[in-house]
């Protein structure tokens, strides 16, 4: 194994800064080596602040350092595409933030060009990497609940429940902007992670608050086109109906819940957080007749340190995993693969809500030949 630090650069300096940048300067085998802004200046000063050698503004540039063995990408959605194909194109490996792309199509042929490369590129599914999640996911595999009857998901939260929040790409379909790109990726995610996957699905999508104010024109009225609400129901791969409710608008939402129903057992998972949606998870079980429970992480699952900001914690988590597959040349779970699963159910939920009704989806294996 190579015992020299992977050479990292941050491309995305909003949630790249608060969230990517501080795991890659804890973990000992990763070290920031260059910054990305479309602001020369705001690139320089970032780097300077965290001693990072290389600034540009110029992604080209950044990938012809000979120290950048590897990139992580956390700009706005409808840059993702280009962005990511010039850095696996040049041999390194990637970590990606959600959503990934702005189609499942995108997301397919990224896929791809990492495999033909031979390089190791990740999506930031961090939830696979949060204790409790992790201990879901083993009673489910221990086939805790039974035969599953019922299957609810609620992630309610208020975000951006205040109409004076600026508008930006966020507030854009075609930009990659809305509720379901930004926490819907997630549970399209972990479906597939705890439950094998999707058959169909019926969605409807609303936006709530139809303009929001340009900080860039003085604050003058922009149109929201982008969902901040997303309701749907599902038939998951083994028949089981679930139903998936998300929203951003919720003044007071109950927060993150994964309700598991079935003949032999009750598992809930959940955390009223509304200023982390990771910190602050509890998993609790019931027999079928019996009170719920509080189940507790085991310490081979629980976080080594936990911070502040509940986000850093798992993505450190995935940083590790990540380093572990480039220095072992082995691939990882989850990659631009679990990505474009991801990626083709949120395509399917604009598709359904359009024609409002059901939609199929349709086998991924032929979906991923093209």
């Amino acid at each position: 194994m190579n015992n020299q630090p992977l050479g990292v650069a941050i491309v995305g300096t909003g949630f790249g800064q608060k969230v990517h940048l501080p795991p890659f300067q804890i973990h000992e085998s990763t070290k920031p080596v260059a910054v990305y802004n479309p602001s020369l200046e705001k690139a320089r000063a970032i780097a300077q602040e965290n001693h990072i050698p290389h600034a540009s503004n110029q992604l080209d540039t950044l990938l012809s350092l000979p120290d950048v063995d590897a990139v992580s990408i956390s700009t706005p959605p409808f840059l993702h595409y280009d962005m990511a194909k010039a850095v696996l194109e040049a041999g390194k490996h990637l970590i990606l933030e959600k959503p990934l792309n702005l189609n499942a199509q995108e997301t397919r042929e990224l896929y791809y060009i990492a495999k033909q490369q031979g390089v190791v590129a990740v999506a930031d599914f961090e939830f696979r990497f949060v204790p409790e999640w992790q201990l879901l996911a083993d009673y489910l595999q221990k086939d805790y609940v039974g035969k599953k009857r019922l299957v609810k998901i609620d992630w309610l939260v208020a975000s951006r429940a205040n109409p004076e929040r600026a508008w930006n790409w966020y507030a854009q379909k075609e930009r990659g902007g809305g509720a379901l790109g930004a926490v819907g990726s997630h549970s399209f995610d972990y479906l597939n992670w705890l439950f094998g996957g999707v058959n169909r699905l019926c969605a409807q999508l609303a936006t709530a608050i139809p303009q929001r104010p340009d900080p860039n024109e003085n604050g003058q009225l922009k149109p929201v086109d982008s969902d901040d609400t997303c309701l749907l129901m599902l038939e998951l791969a083994d028949g089981t109906p679930c139903q998936l409710t998300i929203s951003s608008v919720t003044y007071e939402g109950r927060g993150h819940w994964v309700e598991v129903y079935g003949d032999r057992g009750t598992l809930v998972l959940g955390s009223g957080n509304l200023k982390d949606y990771v910190h602050g998870f509890r998993l609790r079980a019931a027999r079928a007749g019996e009170a719920l429970s509080e189940v507790y992480v085991p310490q081979n699952l629980a976080f080594p340190k936990v911070y502040q900001d509940g986000r850093l914690a798992p993505f450190l988590r995935l940083v590790d995993h990540w380093v572990k597959a480039i220095h072992n040349q082995q691939p990882m779970i989850p990659s631009l693969r679990e990505g474009a699963y991801s990626q083709l159910l949120m395509d399917l939920t604009h598709q359904s809500h359009d024609r409002g009704d059901y939609v199929d989806v349709p086998d991924f294996e032929q979906f991923l030949t093209f």
